[in-house]
């Protein structure tokens, strides 16, 4: 029982070195694996909390540790990414540490989630792996296409979307969560429509279609929230 205790734990610990060995990617200039280590930062992170629950061991230090695991995977790595680019793009040396508002407010948004009661069926703001996972995929939606990708991995346009994406984090405005209460299509649309864009652009797309799914989710979002304020 105390081995069983501690394996939520240990995968949220792996969780922390993928990000970390992400880090070590993007500044050794390979970035297009950014979004590798994203993807199974996230699925470690989704199958930590699982685990837990199966077990029946959560804890106030799971929690706590889940959070600091994600600071780094979905905080500092996007971060560092974003930072890179910038970088790579500019002869402004200043220019680039705007970008690390993500890492900021990232944990800012984790410390947030981790006090707020309101997030049990919806999100109040971007949650950082969706952020993380737009991020870390702009390189490979820029090589899908060239015309797109040269406006998007511009100095400036990398600023603004880690601002824009940054204020989302911390924002107030309630987010699609895949939490089925049932499985029937009404009081489901939105959540069903969002997983077959998902599922329809990683298909085609591979990890290029992963901006175009969190700019759908952004979007379905608002467009559910402005439904049920009628």
């Amino acid at each position: 029982m105390i081995i069983l205790r501690h394996i939520p734990n240990f995968i949220t610990l792996l969780n922390l070195l993928t990000g970390v060995l992400g880090i070590i990617a993007v500044l050794d200039g390979k970035v297009m694996q950014a979004a590798t280590f994203v993807l199974i930062a996230a699925a470690l992170d989704f199958l930590d909390g699982l685990l837990a629950r199966l077990l029946k061991v959560q804890s106030g230090i799971g929690k706590e540790l889940d959070s600091l695991a994600d600071v780094v995977s979905f905080g500092v790595l996007p971060g560092i990414v974003l930072f890179q680019m910038t970088l790579g793009n500019t002869s402004l040396e200043w220019l680039p540490y705007l970008t690390l508002i993500v890492p900021m407010l990232s944990a800012y948004r984790l410390a947030k989630f981790n006090l707020d009661t309101r997030q049990s069926e919806r999100f109040i703001g971007l949650p950082t792996p969706a952020n993380a996972l737009f991020i870390s995929t702009i390189p490979h939606l820029a090589l899908l296409w060239p015309k797109i990708g040269l406006w998007l991995t511009s100095p400036v346009s990398l600023v603004i979307i880690a601002w824009v994406f940054s204020i989302l984090l911390i924002s107030e405005i309630p987010l699609i969560a895949l939490k089925f209460k049932h499985f029937r299509f009404s009081g489901n649309q939105f959540r069903f429509i969002l997983v077959g864009l998902s599922i329809f652009a990683f298909a085609v797309f591979q990890l290029a279609g992963i901006p175009l799914i969190i700019l759908s989710y952004i979007l379905l979002s608002v467009v559910e929230n402005l439904g049920t304020s009628e």
